[in-house]
């Protein structure tokens, strides 16, 4: 079930990203539950928060902060695996069909994808807020004591707008600080930036690949993981993904997996390695959650500092996103788990994974607006006015966003995010004919 456009109006059909690999849409499903969560919890109850700028609350609440939260609505977790994710699946056309037209048209196809729904759902925000004003999110946040969200900016005016939208997908550094993003509730818009910036660093690099041996491969995109590491660069998880999409489909990855690693007369399986990652990565991220969270940003020295001095990083922002090493140690392991095992690729391959991975877009660029709005007044309407229990009203709020949210982002999807992508492949048609 799903919205089809009549048939004269669809392109050509092009090479797509191999359907035994569709369970990656699944991945992106489980992370638009995820990101969700963030979002409704960050605005009432950040206490119980990883990371959130609230650290103070009541027990259950801390509690829920120190175990849950890691695992289930870790925003540096989600947004991390949304740029390997990217990564990982935006080179499989040109993977199985390695032509001119194949990678001409991902390119050109790219921008007008990413760009209109996010014209819209900015342009629906600003007018929103611009109509109703800020002034109640200010007095939700004073009265709840909420440090960890920030008040949307109001955009004056049309070319304000404009501009600031233009730089959603022209800055390359300090994304979180460009106009649009702190004018967007949640302030989320950076992570559109970073993904669009780092398509073409895959572009560039999976040109190579019809070309070389495999072997130079493993050697070359080793050694561009960590060059860009050291720099702090998100290339880092670009690359990253990259090399594992073509270990996949060129390498035999799973074969060779699954056969283990021989030494001598004895065979070791694999998987120990994967849960080695994710347990180092968890077992980082628990211990800056729960126990030491001053030195939850002490890695960052560890870098060169690129954009601002020749020696160790020292210039850099803990509140900005942050390309990380205990992040990185999981969605490695995770994602070499899914290679590995068909029982995981099997429940991603679930229609309800699949549902809300196809409209994972609309829901990142929706469930921020209706929370921010309708989920917010809700809450003052019952906390404030009628002095129905905080709990209470925090559980009404989320009874009631879930749908909207889910309503909202069914129509978004039917009316700008999917005739997107058809407008950008009726467009390369028109310009190639």
């Amino acid at each position: 079930m799903g919205f089809e456009f009549p048939p004269a109006l669809v392109p050509a059909p092009r090479p797509h990203g191999f359907v035994e690999q569709d369970y990656l849409i699944g991945v992106r499903g489980l992370l638009a539950v995820q990101s969700f969560l963030w979002v409704f919890l960050t605005t009432f109850v950040p206490a119980t928060v990883a990371n959130a700028a609230n650290s103070d609350g009541p027990l259950y609440q801390k509690i829920i902060r120190k175990t849950f939260s890691v695992l289930f609505w870790n925003d540096a977790l989600i947004y991390s695996t949304f740029i390997f994710l990217s990564a990982r699946t935006l080179c499989l056309p040109f993977l199985k069909d390695g032509s001119r037209q194949t990678i001409a048209s991902s390119v050109f196809r790219r921008g007008l994808r990413m760009w209109f729904p996010t014209a819209v759902s900015f342009a629906l925000a600003t007018l929103i807020f611009s109509q109703s004003g800020v002034a109640y999110i200010d007095d939700f946040k004073t009265r709840t004591g909420n440090v960890s969200i920030a008040t949307p900016r109001q955009i004056p005016s049309f070319l304000n707008w404009f501009n600031s939208m233009f730089d959603v997908f022209w800055v390359t550094k300090f994304t979180n600080l460009q106009a649009a993003n702190t004018a967007f509730p949640s302030q989320t818009l950076w992570t559109i930036t970073t993904i669009y910036e780092q398509s073409f660093t895959i572009y560039m690099s999976m040109v190579i690949i019809p070309y070389t041996r495999r072997s130079w491969r493993v050697k070359a995109f080793g050694a561009f993981v960590i060059t860009a590491w050291w720099v702090q660069s998100w290339a880092w998880y670009s690359i990253a993904g990259l090399f594992m999409a073509d270990a996949v489909v060129n390498m035999s990855f799973r074969e060779k997996a699954r056969r283990g690693i021989k030494v001598a007369r004895f065979t070791f399986p694999t998987w120990p390695i994967y849960g080695f990652f994710i347990l180092a990565g968890y077992i980082m991220e628990y211990l800056w959650v729960a126990w030491r969270p001053d030195l939850r940003s002490a890695e960052l020295k560890g870098h060169t500092g690129l954009y601002n001095a020749g020696s160790l990083n020292a210039g850099f922002d803990t509140k900005g996103p942050q390309a990380r090493d205990d992040n990185f140690l999981i969605i490695i392991g995770f994602f070499l788990c899914l290679e590995h095992f068909e029982v995981l690729q099997r429940i991603f391959r679930m229609s309800v994974f699949q549902y809300l991975g196809k409209r994972s877009f609309s829901f990142f660029l929706m469930q921020s607006i209706i929370i921010y709005t309708a989920g917010i007044k809700m809450f003052a309407e019952l906390h404030f006015a009628h002095s129905i229990a905080f709990s209470a009203s925090t559980f009404l709020c989320l009874v009631v966003c879930i749908p909207l949210v889910a309503l909202t982002t069914e129509v978004f999807y039917r009316l700008v995010d999917y005739p997107s992508t058809v407008l950008a492949h009726l467009v390369f048609d028109w310009i190639r004919t």
